[in-house]
């Protein structure tokens, strides 16, 4: 009783288990079999086609490029098009194989006597490469060409690559060489020499798309567009890769592709939380940062997926912000999101946060968590924000206003005499209003009348002038100069100060004289001595001087502390107010025209040196540019 059930159990497991054998792959059932069905790779087919036309056939061809894109595939339909007998037995070389022939069966189901594959990644040695090349003695058997392939043919050792390098130039008629390799750098010279070149590209991933429509149409199997589009951009370019994560995914589905399983199935980050954290940097909403950093860890999210997914959107924006007229595309259900973000952030800040995505993948591994890493990586961009940067509760990015001023501060800002007045501000800066800036005069001009110092309020967020408070000794007492004079009035509001002092005025002259003293009595030093080089000075008065630099680093407090003390010690106890804008004339400046100055003219004493010149015209000497240095 006991053996009848068993006994019938057996053939049915044995059924089973054919039945599931018998499943073939998508990536090798939908394998091209012509180059009409050729996905992708139109540059490369339109060569080989026409050759296969004209009759100028090569002898040996590369084909080269990433995985999956159709190496050997291109490599098998070339074999067939030269070898297809058509249908009637009485074809010839063709570009469009017939496929029903003897021949063209033999090479799909490769059992093709005349055509040889050899893995080049497990026969690398010469004694392998020996004996293929033993049969090119031989004229092919069944075919009309013998095609010997070598897959990744960079393996090989030196030694292989020169045993075929002679019969590689010169083989039999009958022969055809083609060699796949996805890294043409480690193929020697000699060997790239002897072949035509083909790169097949990486697929686009609208291509991906579009072909596993039809392959799924053909399959009767349900997708929805969000799902295959997921597929296409995890397939980074491989076609075969495509159809393997389909062939994945229709399992995982249970016969069928939805976005959401697909999603969980590559650990892919939705969308929608890249937007939440791309909207929150935006506004500099620091708790939405950190509460979307946690509900990714929470859910089990990719720390990696997560920075992937927004340096593709990211990408988008960038080119939206650089080119408006770029059309969304309006099937993609992202591109309305994502012209609203890039409308929203700016596009410097755009730009930073794409870097800061791209290096902060490497920096995942470094990290003892991947979400604590994933959470300072998004945090960088906020440290990273303008000061003068203020967000706000309803979202709006646009207010752009200057920072408080703390009370000690404020302590320091004393207003000047009884003939201040208030600089009216513009709403907008116009671009007119820099057409009256004077170009920069030769140091050596000097004893020229006084420019007046124009002030051109901005209502961006240039920095505000820091003022310090002056000493309790004042032993400097000279006389206001009238441009000076007139211009005497205190910055209210944050303003970008254009000098138009003319750059040989008697204050410029007297500002150079004294940073050279200060210097020469090593009285400043690091960022002190850097302000008083690069500073100019456009308003002396008793008690008060007022600087200009171009750089706002060099206008901070602890240096202009540093540099009024100097000034203190060496005889000038005034007070210092620095402001940043448009210098014409400073110590840095001079330094450099001097120095250049005496550089042309040792150029100009060695070229008119007879003895040069003669050299020069006799034995065709030249002067290596760099080598002549003035002596001090």
């Amino acid at each position: 009783m006991r053996e009848g059930p068993s006994a019938s159990i057996v053939p049915k497991v044995a059924a089973f288990r054919i039945q599931d054998m018998s499943y073939l792959v998508l990536a090798r059932k939908y394998r091209p079999h012509n180059f009409e069905e050729m996905v992708g790779q139109e540059h490369v087919v339109g060569a080989l086609s026409n050759a296969l036309k004209s009759g100028r056939l090569h002898h040996a061809y590369l084909f080269t490029g990433t995985r999956g894109v159709g190496k050997t595939t291109v490599s098998r339909i070339l074999a067939k098009s030269l070898n297809c007998q058509g249908p009637d037995g009485l074809g010839g070389v063709t570009d469009q194989p017939c496929g029903v022939c003897q021949a063209c069966k033999d090479i799909d189901s490769g059992r093709f006597v005349d055509y040889t594959e050899l893995d080049a990644a497990s026969n690398r040695g010469v004694d392998e490469v020996q004996a293929l090349l033993e049969q090119a003695a031989y004229k092919p058997v069944q075919g009309r060409f013998k095609v010997f392939m070598i897959d990744e043919v960079h393996m090989l050792t030196n030694t292989a690559f020169n045993a075929m390098l002679k019969t590689l130039e010169e083989p039999p008629q009958y022969l055809k060489f083609v060699l796949a390799t996805t890294d043409p750098q480690k193929v020697p010279v000699t060997v790239l020499s002897r072949c035509l070149q083909f790169n097949l590209r990486p697929m686009a991933p609208e291509t991906v798309l579009e072909h596993l429509g039809r392959v799924l149409m053909v399959e009767g199997v349900q997708a929805q567009a969000g799902a295959l589009r997921l597929l296409a951009r995890a397939a980074r370019g491989s076609m075969r890769d495509a159809l393997s994560l389909t062939d994945q995914a229709i399992a995982f589905g249970g016969g069928q592709l939805d976005e959401a399983s697909v999603r969980v199935m590559l650990g892919s980050v939705d969308r929608g939380y890249v937007f939440r954290l791309v909207d929150a940097l935006a506004r500099g909403d620091g708790k939405t940062v950190i509460e979307t950093s946690e509900t990714l860890r929470l859910n089990g999210l990719s720390a990696a997926s997560t920075l992937e997914e927004m340096a593709a959107v990211l990408q988008r924006m960038a080119v939206l912000q650089a080119v408006p007229q770029v059309l969304v595309d309006d099937t993609d259900p992202d591109g309305a999101e994502i012209s609203r973000l890039a409308e929203m952030m700016p596009a410097d800040e755009t730009q930073l946060l794409y870097s800061i995505c791209l290096h902060g993948r490497a920096e995942l591994g470094l990290a003892p968590d991947d979400y604590a890493a994933l959470t300072m990586v998004l945090l960088r961009l906020l440290a990273f924000k303008p000061k003068d940067f203020k967000a706000t509760d309803a979202g709006d990015t646009s207010e752009r206003v200057a920072p408080p001023v703390s009370e000690p501060e404020k302590k320091k800002l004393r207003p000047n005499s009884g003939r201040e007045q208030a600089a009216t501000t513009p709403d907008r800066w116009q671009p007119g209003l820099d057409k009256a800036v004077v170009p920069t005069l030769p140091p050596s001009a000097g004893g020229q009348d006084h420019a007046q110092v124009a002030v051109k309020p901005f209502a961006g967020s240039a920095p505000t002038a820091a003022r310090l408070t002056p000493s309790a000794s004042e032993s400097e007492s000279e006389a206001p100069t009238p441009a000076a004079a007139s211009d005497d009035r205190q910055i209210a509001e944050p303003a970008l100060v254009v000098a138009q002092a003319d750059s040989g005025s008697p204050d410029n002259e007297f500002w150079y004289a004294t940073v050279q003293q200060l210097i020469a009595n090593e009285s400043v030093t690091a960022l002190a001595r850097e302000l008083a080089l690069q500073s100019q000075l456009i308003s002396r008065q008793a008690h008060q001087w007022q600087l200009c630099v171009e750089r706002e680093s060099l206008a901070q407090p602890g240096s202009c502390e540093r540099l009024q003390a100097a000034l203190e010690a060496n005889g000038h106890a005034v007070q210092l107010s620095v402001t940043v804008g448009a210098v014409s004339d400073s110590p840095a400046r001079r330094n450099a025209a001097r120095a250049e100055e005496k550089q042309r003219a040792a150029e100009k004493i060695i070229l008119d040196d007879p003895f040069v010149q003669s050299m020069m015209k006799d034995f065709g000497a030249k002067i290596v540019t760099g080598t002549i240095q003035p002596i001090s």
